[in-house]
């Protein structure tokens, strides 16, 4: 991996509905400070001249540019404002670390992470860019704890078999090329609302993927009961 270098596109534009706060879950205090400033230090202490590209609701971008201030005297990433959906806001993040980038994009992995994930640790980075090197795509995912049934539009349910199925994490890794490339075609197409993950628009434009251990501590923090767990995991 000598000749390769790492990126990072954090995506956290989303109003955080489910959380129901009076801001963004993303800037929600965990344990002090901002679920976001937890997520970024993360990549920060894997590799600390990582390109890192923030993704946010354009109408907070200045505010977390000053709530980071107030904690840290440098600011080692560049904001970008989010669009109508994920895929639209990794387009942008992608377009605007592709530029900062320049030529050296053509060596560079990158891993898009959601925001509300701030306790992905060095160990799980580490698999995921090594695995994409190596093979040009890493999935974290991990196996399901509970039994799981398919219910249909009639309102029939049967059994599935649980050790079929992987729950998908970020981030998810790729060549910076293939994933810009992947993403051009999917917006040409009108097509980004169907897509819900990266590794869902790469396999669209027929990319293979790899799937990579995932850790059940890397949660994403979507309601109360999220931020609890992630507080006491923190505390551990």
């Amino acid at each position: 991996m000598s000749t390769t270098s790492f990126a990072a596109v954090i995506v956290a534009g989303g109003s955080g509905s489910r959380m129901r706060a009076n801001m963004p879950k993303q800037f929600l205090p965990l344990q002090g400070k901002p679920v976001l400033w937890h997520t970024i230090r993360a990549f920060l202490q894997f590799d600390a001249r990582m390109p890192l590209v923030v993704v946010l609701p354009e109408q907070y971008i200045d505010y977390w540019q000053a709530e980071w201030q107030k904690i840290e005297p440098e600011m080692p990433f560049v904001c970008v404002p989010g669009g109508a959906t994920r895929c639209h806001s990794v387009w942008n993040g992608l377009q605007a670390l592709a530029q900062r980038l320049g030529a050296s994009k053509k060596s560079t992995l990158v891993g898009v992470h959601d925001g509300a994930r701030p306790l992905v640790d060095t160990a799980l980075l580490e698999r995921a860019f090594t695995m994409a090197a190596n093979h040009g795509s890493a999935i974290p995912a991990v196996p399901l704890k509970d039994s799981i049934r398919e219910v249909t539009p009639t309102g029939t349910h049967r059994a599935l078999d649980r050790s079929c199925f992987r729950l998908v994490q970020t981030p998810q890794v790729f060549r910076l090329q293939d994933l810009l490339e992947a993403y051009r075609q999917a917006w040409l197409a009108g097509d980004m609302e169907r897509f819900t993950d990266d590794a869902s628009v790469m396999e669209a434009a027929g990319h293979r993927l790899c799937l990579v251990e995932g850790d059940y501590r890397n949660l994403k923090i979507t309601t109360a009961e999220d931020l609890l767990i992630a507080s006491a995991l923190l505390s551990k």
